[in-house]
């Protein structure tokens, strides 16, 4: 994978759906199955005592692409009496699943679920940020996680709003304090530069008018304590200044936003004189 829109949507809901599978003949049908299959298309399916518990996506974190192909992994509880034959997932963005404009779909549209009649799934997405159809629009809130599992008897569970997650472009902070041995109370300048992936450009490029703490952990200390917000310059250049008080450590931390995950550096240390 890949980055997918339309077409890849609608193929990735036959997937989901279990239509995918082998044709059943219709005495062969399980009970509900007609019924289910004519819901609306944001409706849930159900078509027999096929369950689906413990969805975790990226250890529930959001989702974070720099400018290198990255993997995510998708894991979810299938239980169904004749046990399960497969599972899939597929993330999706729109009002509802089969209208959805874009999708992203998993590296198998359906997989092999490991156990009997409590089976576990895992479905792996593989993204590209340098495919073709990789844009910056892809990024932020309001994706979906839609996942399915098809017991052996047929019958079908799909979820189509399992989770809800972000896609965010991946960034990167640094930080400089200077002088590096500095006299106590004398002037520090502190800059630095907070850049996100740009999936058109394939490469980080700076991340604009953006406020960013300037931290301090004092040497010995466990946490750090924010000294004020600096903003980014048009290009996504820090500096400001501070007064040199006692020995520790600088950083710059980012909190993030809807399109751009969050970032912190390591710090700069300063020994004070």
């Amino acid at each position: 994978m890949r980055f997918r829109v339309s077409a890849a949507v609608v193929t990735g809901a036959i997937a989901l759906t279990g239509l995918s599978a082998p044709a059943v003949q219709a005495d062969e049908k399980p009970a509900g199955f007609s019924k289910a299959f004519a819901a609306k298309p944001q409706d849930d399916i159900s078509t027999g005592d096929t369950k689906i518990t413990d969805i975790v996506l990226n250890g529930g974190k959001p989702l974070a692409l720099g400018t290198a192909k990255k993997k995510f992994t998708l894991t979810f509880k299938a239980a169904d009496s004749s046990g399960i034959e497969s599972g899939s997932g597929l993330l999706w963005r729109g009002k509802d699943f089969t209208s959805a404009k874009e999708g992203i779909r998993p590296d198998q549209d359906e997989v092999k679920c490991k156990g009997g009649t409590k089976a576990t799934c895992t479905v792996t997405f593989t993204l590209d940020p340098r495919a073709d159809d990789a844009t910056n629009s892809f990024a932020g809130g309001g994706w979906h996680l839609a996942v399915s599992a098809l017991g052996k008897d047929r019958s079908v569970r799909a979820i189509f709003k399992a989770k809800t997650t972000n896609l965010h472009r991946a960034s990167q902070i640094s930080v400089n304090a200077s002088p590096e041995d500095v006299k106590k109370g004398k002037t520090l300048t502190v800059t630095g530069s907070l850049a996100r992936a740009d999936w058109e450009a394939k490469k980080y490029t700076g991340y604009g008018k953006q406020p960013v703490k300037l931290q301090f952990r004092k040497k010995g200390a466990k946490t750090f304590t924010t000294l004020k917000t600096v903003k980014t310059d048009a290009k996504g250049k820090l500096k400001t200044t501070v007064k040199a008080t006692v020995d520790g450590t600088y950083r710059y931390a980012f909190d993030g936003t809807s399109t751009t995950a969050p970032i912190t550096n390591g710090g700069d240390f300063i020994d004070v004189r």
